[in-house]
């Protein structure tokens, strides 16, 4: 096969990618949960198993197989030990002030990326997996903690990056920023360097790779004290895209709201994939969104079905993103044994009401149109965001600086989600693309957790201001990391602060007052609290909303979100909204994707804390054309008769199915292979509601009318 044919044949397969999972494992029955593709990880994480024995075990069942593995942490013990060059390496492990290493796993430090690691992953990790005919790879979690930065390798690169000795990260601000901004570059470089090699030895095979990064939200890692490089990948040339790792892990991170700290899922959930979303959207990289029915803490199933649903519900409120990771390591959902309920010690696998509603959930994403509908809301606010936002994390506060759970952005948001309103991210990295201004009318801003690091971003906001643009400067300006050693201090720049800078290019006193300015067609308010005040005080975020309300003119105040997205209806319903707490009530020939017995509703009704995943039959636009609206399997080999229906329904064995059948007539026989099944005809909806013991080899269905 020629090059040409093999680079055209990839791109047709990456247009069908459009849902995926990661898995260490081999192919097995309990675990064929038919997305389109599946990433092996690890070419050393299945002992038992080869790299090239658990692809070809995928690829023989139907899967296009891609390659996962960590950047920053993976099983590479046969380079810290020495096996690979001769020479140890734990030196290059991340280490606190103790000098304690920050582990993994065992023998599997996080790892300061030096230029030799970086040639040892390069020929021991990238070249096997594209030998094997591998053209997409995803290199995870490029973290670097923040408590992090003592190791003498991380010393090494300090010098060589800034040409002066080594600074103690916990001594002062500016060695907290730059230890973190060295952090950034360091696993910058490090993806640009893995793929590019990937990219180059690819072609060399006639092979179009593609090159991907699954990792936490922005958001998330700057709550957690993590430092990776974010939105500056989208810029990499040989960086295809993402995958936003959010779930109820990252999620469930406590905020503070109302003066009040605890988790808040689906807020959190909407602003990550928020954060992602427009992380790429200007650059137009592809974006996969994940969630995962379960979670790294020990948990019980309630919990686990509860959080999955407010994240599930989050990720399709973006209705430009239809591409999904739709569980992590199927192996221990499928197979792993968690508590029966919150206080009992007994464990048991997934039970089989929950497989089966996950099953009609992550085979309703093969089908998830992308839309240009809206969310329901006042729209145009966004909240600016940077990379930056993670220099200033410390294990400890530096120079009386604090910010208690990231409350400088939560104070500027969590105010606009808990009235209903769908707040969007721009992000300062991507303010010289068109496309990021297209939608927004009123931009909120603070540097009170994070710092322009290009001046350029100053210009572009200037201009928008000028052009008609709205807006909102929030923060006091008083804290330490206003000083550290930055562009807006340095050459022919002489500013106390950032915002001095982006002021003077409005023509606005660099130390502009609180209160109102007109800047050409457009307007700055300025309030000098810092956000975080909105968010921790009871009743605290009173200025805020009323200076939005004036940007906005007017501002449409509730408790929901609701989005449809084809027949598919999203919603959620929030707590502690002033905008009250009644419930929203939704109309129409409704399946409920939540609930595993597939109901067909007139009405549903959300409360608040909850969420709803609906089907709307009444969207369906060919009622005569027989058609399976929602099932706890994937559907192959369809064919329709003149009086008939037939096809092979495919899911892991070990699993209940439930399928609800569009059909023109009422059916007069159906055929399930030869498995028990149970059906029900609903003659108002015109659907037959079908049950039967799922396999992953098939079950033939066939109904006649």
């Amino acid at each position: 096969m020629t090059t040409a044919l093999l680079l055209t044949t990839t791109a047709i397969w990456a247009q069908r990618e459009k849902t995926t999972f990661q898995t260490s494992g081999q192919w097995k029955p309990a675990t064929d949960i038919r997305a389109d593709a599946v990433m092996v990880y690890g070419v050393n994480d299945n002992r038992r198993h080869p790299f090239e024995e658990r692809v070809k075990s995928w690829r023989d069942h139907g899967y296009t197989a891609h390659f996962m593995t960590g950047i920053a942490w993976g099983q590479y013990q046969d380079y810290f030990t020495g096996q690979w060059d001769g020479q140890r390496h734990l030196d290059e492990g991340q280490k606190t002030q103790q000098g304690d290493t920050i582990w993994h796993g065992h023998m599997v430090p996080y790892i300061v990326p030096t230029e030799n690691y970086l040639k040892y992953f390069k020929e021991r990790h990238i070249k096997p997996v594209i030998d094997q005919g591998i053209d997409a790879i995803f290199l995870e979690e490029p973290e670097f903690w923040a408590r992090g930065g003592y190791s003498d390798a991380f010393r090494r690169e300090w010098q060589s990056y800034y040409g002066f000795p080594w600074r103690p990260h916990h001594e002062s601000a500016d060695n907290t920023y730059l230890s973190n901004k060295l952090k950034y570059h360091l696993y910058y470089r490090a993806l640009d360097e893995a793929f590019a090699y990937a990219k180059s030895y690819g072609r060399e095979k006639g092979l179009d790779v593609r090159c991907y990064v699954p990792t936490h939200s922005l958001l998330n890692y700057s709550q957690w004290q993590i430092v990776s490089p974010e939105a500056s990948l989208a810029s990499l040339e040989a960086c295809d895209g993402y995958i936003a790792q959010v779930w109820t892990g990252t999620s469930r991170e406590p905020n503070y709201y109302n003066g009040i700290a605890k988790e808040r899922v689906f807020e959190t959930a909407f602003l990550e994939y928020g954060c992602m979303e427009s992380m790429t959207r200007p650059t137009g990289r592809k974006m996969f969104f994940l969630t995962d029915p379960i979670e790294d803490r020990a948990k019980d199933w309630d919990d686990y079905k509860r959080n999955y649903q407010a994240t599930f519900t989050a990720q399709l409120l973006y209705p430009q993103i239809a591409d999904y990771e739709v569980m992590p390591w199927p192996d221990r959902i499928y197979e792993g044994l968690y508590r029966v309920s919150k206080d009992a010690e007994e464990r048991a696998h997934i039970p089989r009401f929950y497989s089966t509603q996950m099953q009609v959930m992550i085979n309703a994403l093969n089908q998830m149109p992308r839309s240009d509908n809206r969310i329901s809301g006042s729209q145009g606010i966004s909240v600016a965001m940077a990379n930056s936002l993670m220099f200033q994390r410390s294990p400890i506060p530096v120079e009386n600086y604090d910010d208690p759970q990231l409350s400088n952005f939560y104070g500027l948001t969590l105010p606009l989600v808990k009235r209903g309103i769908p707040v969007t991210i721009t992000h300062l990295e991507n303010t010289g693309y068109a496309d990021t201004w297209k939608d927004v009318k009123v931009l909120i801003l603070s540097y009170s957790n994070m710092k322009p690091l290009d001046p350029k971003a100053h210009e572009d906001i200037a201009r928008w201001v000028s052009e008609g643009g709205r807006l909102i400067y929030v923060g006091s300006d008083q804290d330490a990391y206003q000083r550290v050693l930055e562009w807006w201090n340095q050459g022919q720049n002489h500013f106390d602060a950032p915002s001095e800078h982006l002021f003077s290019l409005m023509g606005i006193h660099p130390k502009a007052a609180q209160g109102e300015y007109r800047v050409g067609q457009g307007h700055v308010y300025v309030l000098r609290q810092d956000p975080k005040e909105f968010a921790m005080n009871a009743g605290g975020d009173a200025l805020l909303m009323n200076t939005v309300a004036k940007a906005c003119g007017t501002l449409e105040k509730k408790n929901s979100f609701y989005l449809e997205r084809g027949p598919y209806v999203v919603a959620s319903v929030v707590d502690e909204s002033e905008a009250g707490k009644a419930p929203l009530t939704i109309e129409g020939a409704l399946i409920d994707l939540f609930d595993p017995t597939l109901p067909v509703l007139s009405q549903k009704t959300v409360s608040p804390g909850e969420q709803a995943f609906l089907y709307n039959i009444n969207k369906v636009k060919d009622k005569k054309h027989p058609q399976v609206l929602a099932a706890a399997s994937r559907q192959y080999d369809e064919q329709e008769g003149r009086s008939s229906y037939s096809f092979t329904a495919k899911s892991p064995a070990n699993t209940d199915n439930v399928m609800r059948i569009l059909l023109p007539h009422k059916p007069k026989k159906v055929s399930v292979g030869a498995t028990r099944h149970q059906h029900t005809w609903d003659k108002q909806s015109m659907t037959l509601l079908l049950q039967f013991e799922n396999s992953p080899e098939g079950v033939p269905v066939e109904v006649t009318w």
